[in-house]
């Protein structure tokens, strides 16, 4: 027995699955979706936002103070090098639409890697004590 197909509009057996069109699968985020929801990652990304004065490290650099819907953005991908999803220096917070930029390969890697760089060079630093005379 045979049918007409709805997608291509050929006649294929009744059994016959046509994969014309197929929508394809949404992406679930695989690997990279687990890591993210560990336990361990939710402690540093409130801990890299917290270094970072709850701002966006790139409007800071610009002179625009932006702390409304931060996300903590992985420098070099998370499905390229999954051994770097706790590293501080490979990490950085950044608003909405800065992480979409980075995403997309319009701001500089190298230029992240500074700002996360100095974010972690100012964390270290022990503070100045000031003394009476």
């Amino acid at each position: 027995m045979y049918k007409a197909c709805s997608r291509c509009g050929k006649t294929h057996a009744y059994n016959y699955q046509c994969t014309h069109n197929k929508p394809k699968k949404n992406y679930r985020g695989g690997e990279e979706r687990k890591l993210r929801s560990t336990n361990a990652w939710i402690k540093k990304s409130l801990e890299i936002r917290e270094h970072a004065d709850n701002l966006c490290q790139v409007c800071r650099d610009k002179g625009r103070y932006i702390y409304n819907n931060l996300e903590v953005h992985h420098i070099i991908k998370l499905k390229n090098r999954p051994d770097l999803l706790l590293e501080n220096t490979n990490l950085i917070a950044l608003c909405v639409p800065c992480h979409k930029q980075a995403d997309k390969n319009e701001l500089k890697k190298e230029y992240l890697e500074k700002l996360a760089l100095e974010r972690e060079e100012k964390v270290n630093t022990p503070p100045i004590k000031s003394y009476k005379t």
